[in-house]
């Protein structure tokens, strides 16, 4: 076990290196994409929308929803071309396609979560919003987020190595996850009829926990964490079946 760490580790640090290289500002790029996005949105927003919807104030808003739906997105689209950009790695026989696809993720999963830090820290001193009313919650949706977000990404993944057609087909996908993920509104908007069929969709469940951990009693929030963490282990399981089998796949230069 302690073999795969130091081999994910070492990957680690060459993708940043590889990624960002060693002069300017480097591994701080992961922080910054996904900061300039954030607070773009929040900009925007805050020009044709008003400060409240439904009561919840828009910074925190989009905050737990926009930053979950860029680590779903980033951590599917460097996914797709983690192998072809590594292949080369293949040729060590210590390396293998998914200690590959874990150091991706696990980069995404990293600056994702400091530009997380860094806009609730910002919005904090703006007063937009309160420290978390449960941070354990709070912790345990963001894992959930990334758990599923790697799930789905390895998915994507092995299926574009096995259908050439769904390189194409992968930025779509992830333009309907806008819709599905619900990060741009709670799932207590909805009609009480249509919320549970939308919970089957594992990825509102995490953000919901997410929001549940920020907002606290005070805000309904709707989401059930074993079948997210369940959802999670389905896609990472398949994702993992779909990729060594595309191994053969593969031309290793």
């Amino acid at each position: 076990m302690s073999r795969h760490f130091r081999i994910i580790g070492a990957l680690l640090m060459r993708e940043m290196t590889t990624r960002f290289g060693r002069e300017g500002l480097g591994f701080l790029w992961v922080i910054g994409e996904p900061l300039m996005f954030c607070f773009g949105v929040l900009f925007m927003w805050t020009l044709i929308k008003p400060e409240y919807e439904h009561g919840i104030r828009l910074g925190p808003l989009v905050m737990t929803g926009y930053m979950s739906l860029l680590m779903y997105r980033h951590m599917i689209s460097f996914s797709i071309g983690a192998l072809n950009a590594n292949i080369g790695l293949l040729h060590h026989r210590q390396v293998g396609i998914m200690h590959i696809f874990f150091a991706r993720n696990l980069m995404e999963f990293a600056g994702g979560t400091v530009a997380f830090v860094v806009v609730y820290l910002t919005l904090i001193a703006m007063g937009q919003v309160s420290l978390p009313a449960d941070w354990l919650l709070l912790y345990g949706g963001w894992l959930m987020v990334g758990w599923t977000g790697v799930g789905i990404a390895l998915v994507f993944a092995g299926l574009s190595l096995r259908f050439e057609v769904m390189e194409r087909l992968v930025p779509i996908l992830t333009y309907a996850m806008i819709p599905l993920s619900g990060a741009f509104f709670m799932v207590s908007w909805l009609p009480a009829q249509y919320r549970e069929p939308f919970l089957w969709v594992p990825f509102p469940n995490a953000i919901e926990m997410v929001r549940a951990g920020v907002f606290g009693e005070f805000v309904d929030t709707y989401y059930h964490a074993d079948y997210a963490l369940l959802s999670g282990a389905v896609m990472l399981f398949t994702g993992m079946i779909l990729l060594a089998g595309a191994k053969n796949r593969v031309a290793i230069e």
